[in-house]
């Protein structure tokens, strides 16, 4: 998406379609005609009834680049009419205020051509983009997302920031942490499952973190991420679409599309991605499952360092191995912003909500996936603290499915209130 600037307004420009909206945008019912001013230029004028999708506001004049998303027009005058009422007229203006109109208009757009660099872009002030970052999402490149408004991308780049590597640093003795988990899950009758790593040091521990547990609807994480990976590498869209076929697709459980979805309507791969995390659709999952091949989606995992894949093609998993899926979305947010910000951004607003972040402050950004079946709870993420780290934890032997996920935030208090007492790295 490009910002549009020119003597009519500003607007946006998708650069891949041409579309353009905001201020300054041609309305659905506008269309642009020319007429000649009192200078012999063609003036921009808006009528009532036109077409949708072009930008408004270039002149008259041929679009020129004026720096990386930006666009100038020259200055022609334009005229407004709507319902048979004529606006206002910016064409001719005598003497001395037409040096003043083009020296308005210049520092315009110089100013517009140096906003476009922006301090975190190639060029600018602060260089390059990070070493195995691509250039990223801001609020910067997004300029219709408030940074306060609480929107994961508007922030991704802070979350990404806070999450990376801190080469050299050194790692913290996480023995006593590890004491105060042991001694809490030994008073618990379940068989946990738990894998964490500081992802400012790199350092990691494991508590039977190779131990075998069904995965429940974890594993829509490596399954939705393998989705996404396709899409990067232009081997499908996220509008493609998956026909609904219930003899193949139909199961009980979480999700709506057991419900209203329809037979032989199909969903595009945005929404079934969507409903997979966010309200664990299983027949989403089921979809996706069968459009991309559980066994192509069981290489990926095995790819990404996953040791437990499907045996005797059930979904069971460790917690080493969902731990490590759930970083690889952290890294895939480093290299593709959009897709992997809105990976994390559907984990972290998910209608489970009480497992991970279930005892942590509101204001921790927690991007997870819950999950469970008769006697399993699974929870699986990252936590955004000021010390941000992957925590992975399974569990079996689970009497009451909601007080297993109670045991869950427990824990995950336990080591959130370590990570904060350690305070970020320095």
């Amino acid at each position: 998406m490009r910002r549009t600037w020119g003597m009519g307004g500003v607007g946006q420009v998708d650069s891949a379609t041409g579309a353009a909206s905001g201020w300054g945008a041609r309305r659905p019912q506008d269309r642009i005609v020319h007429r000649p001013t009192t200078v012999g230029r063609p003036a921009l004028v808006r009528i009532g009834g036109g077409r949708k999708g072009d930008a408004f506001g270039r002149g008259a004049g041929v679009a020129k680049p004026c720096g990386p998303g930006f666009v100038r027009g020259r200055g022609a005058a334009f005229v407004r009419e709507r319902g048979g009422r004529r606006g206002s007229q910016a064409g001719f203006v005598p003497g001395r205020a037409v040096l003043v109109s083009i020296l308005v208009a210049a520092l315009l757009l110089a100013a517009g051509c140096r906003m476009s660099a922006g301090p975190g872009a190639r060029g600018g002030p602060s260089g390059a983009a990070k070493p195995g970052r691509a250039s990223g999402l801001s609020a910067r490149s997004i300029p219709v997302v408030d940074p306060d408004s609480g929107d994961t991308l508007a922030r991704l780049s802070e979350l990404l920031d806070r999450a990376d590597l801190r080469p050299g640093a050194r790692r913290p003795d996480y023995g006593p942490l590890i004491e105060q988990v042991r001694a809490f899950i030994a008073t618990r009758p379940q068989t946990f499952g738990i894998y964490f790593k500081d992802l400012q040091t790199g350092a990691t521990w494991g508590i039977n973190e190779r131990e075998p547990i069904h995965a429940a609807s974890t594993i829509k994480v490596p399954l939705v991420l393998y989705v996404n990976h396709q899409v990067a590498a232009g081997r499908a869209r996220m509008d493609d679409r998956v026909v609904y076929e219930p003899d193949r697709d139909l199961v009980g459980g979480a999700g709506i599309l057991q419900r209203d979805g329809f037979p032989g309507k199909s969903y595009s791969l945005r929404i079934l991605t969507n409903l997979s995390i966010t309200i664990s659709d299983n027949v989403a999952t089921n979809m996706l499952f069968r459009h991309f091949g559980k066994d192509n989606v069981g290489a990926f995992m095995r790819s990404l360092g996953g040791e437990v894949i499907f045996p005797e093609g059930r979904r069971i998993s460790t917690a080493r191995d969902m731990g490590r899926y759930v970083e690889a979305v952290l890294d895939f947010a480093r290299r593709h912003p959009l897709l992997g910000g809105r990976m994390l951004d559907d984990m972290g607003h998910s209608i489970f909500h009480v497992g991970l972040p279930g005892l942590l402050p509101q204001k921790v950004f927690v991007a997870h996936k819950e999950g469970d079946i008769a006697g399993v709870a699974d929870d699986v993420g990252i936590v955004f603290s000021d010390r941000p780290y992957v925590l992975a934890i399974l569990s079996k032997g689970v009497d009451d499915i909601d007080r297993g996920f109670e045991d869950i935030a427990r824990i995950s208090k336990i080591v959130y209130d370590f990570q904060e007492k350690l305070g970020p790295v320095r």
